[in-house]
């Protein structure tokens, strides 16, 4: 029995100093845990501020610069675009920063100095359902504590009209599924990817692969068209189960819907490849999926709103094709969204996957040196 049981201890001291010894394993004990933890604490908040707003200013007069200037003063708003109509509010709002759009009738002074009931309009943007309903609460406070001020010397009274944009009834489906699709897709497309090379040379066939008549370049095209193409066919097949059997309205372009999906699958196809160049198993290669998700997922806005993370952070999700992959998929699902703004959040996927997948060809052009 002693003897069995120092035979066991040999072992737990062995495995403890192979993890050790092992800096992947390391990495993954040390550094993972820590990056995850200060992530987590500064990216993920169900705080909404930073808001932009967009204000329709139709009365112009001192009881409405007056509401307006509450909202500049509210430590949850930033900055307000003063616009014409409604139009050009729908514009403002159309761009993913702008989430409230305020709306102020031109009877607004006049009704409450006669101490005639008023409106005030308040419009958020529905496809993020937590923000919105948040942000309406934020807004229907500040008006209801002006609302008080004046009531106490003139008796006005101001309704609170509130209306969600792209997603009216606030249906929490529309936006989880917008962005499961996006995330079930990054999922597929990096592990097939990542697994690719890794596979290779578990099995001894990558010396193989590295020897015979292929450039770097004919590798990777090889192992970046048939996860890209699955990838594709599986979006496709999940958006029309979204939109068939759960409802989710279709409201942009089918030609530039594909066509964004291609680069931003492009991009974490890049990633992938790179991840398995540098991996020598398949669990490496896991591993290194697993690393790059968590961070990625809480720094897409999937989470908390990108506007609420700190600076430096923000800057920081620039590079993070997640970010951009569920912008578009959401934007284009439920807004309809036009090929200007899609045009600038495929910019960032596009540099993305020039740089993983030049990163990717290097190692396979080193290995094959």
């Amino acid at each position: 029995m002693a003897e069995s049981l120092q035979k066991i201890i040999a072992l737990i001291k062995k495995e403890f100093i192979v993890i050790w010894k092992d800096p992947k394993s390391r990495g993954i004990i040390i550094a993972l845990p820590l990056v995850q933890l200060i992530l987590f604490a500064h990216a993920v908040t169900m705080e909404v501020k930073n808001i932009d707003f967009v204000v329709v200013d139709l009365d112009n007069s001192l009881q409405s610069r007056e509401l307006i200037s509450k909202f500049e003063n509210s430590p949850q708003f930033r900055h307000v675009h003063k616009v014409a109509g409604i139009a050009e509010m729908q514009k403002e709002i159309d761009d993913p920063n702008v989430e409230m759009g305020l709306c102020i009738n031109n009877d607004f002074s006049t009704n409450i100095t006669s101490k005639t009931p008023t409106e005030v309009l308040v419009i958020t943007d529905g496809r993020q359902t937590n923000t919105a309903a948040i942000i309406a609460g934020y807004a229907t406070q500040i008006i209801r504590s002006y609302n008080e001020e004046i009531a106490s010397t003139t008796g006005a009274k101001i309704n609170i009209i509130t209306r969600n944009w792209y997603n009216p009834n606030l249906e929490y489906r529309w936006f989880t599924l917008t962005v499961v699709v996006a995330m079930l897709a990054v999922v597929m497309t990096i592990l097939l990817t990542a697994l690719s090379i890794a596979r290779e040379r578990e099995m001894g066939t990558f010396d193989q692969l590295i020897v015979s008549p292929l450039s770097s370049l004919d590798i990777l095209i090889g192992k970046t068209i048939p996860p890209l193409t699955i990838a594709m066919i599986l979006m496709c097949l999940m958006s029309i189960a979204v939109t068939q059997f759960f409802g989710v309205p279709f409201n942009g372009s089918v030609i530039l819907f594909l066509w964004s999906m291609l680069v931003a699958l492009l991009s974490i196809v890049g990633v992938g490849l790179f991840i398995s160049s540098i991996s020598s198993t398949q669990q490496q290669a896991v591993l290194g999926c697993i690393t790059f998700m968590m961070p990625a997922v809480l720094l897409s806005g999937f989470v908390s709103p990108v506007e609420d993370m700190p600076v430096f952070l923000q800057y920081f999700t620039y590079l993070n094709p997640m970010r951009f992959f569920i912008v578009l998929t959401r934007g284009i699902f439920l807004k309809g969204m036009s090929i200007t703004d899609v045009t600038i959040n495929l910019i960032p996927l596009l540099f993305t996957a020039a740089i993983t997948l030049s990163l990717a060809a290097w190692t396979f052009k080193r290995q094959q040196g």
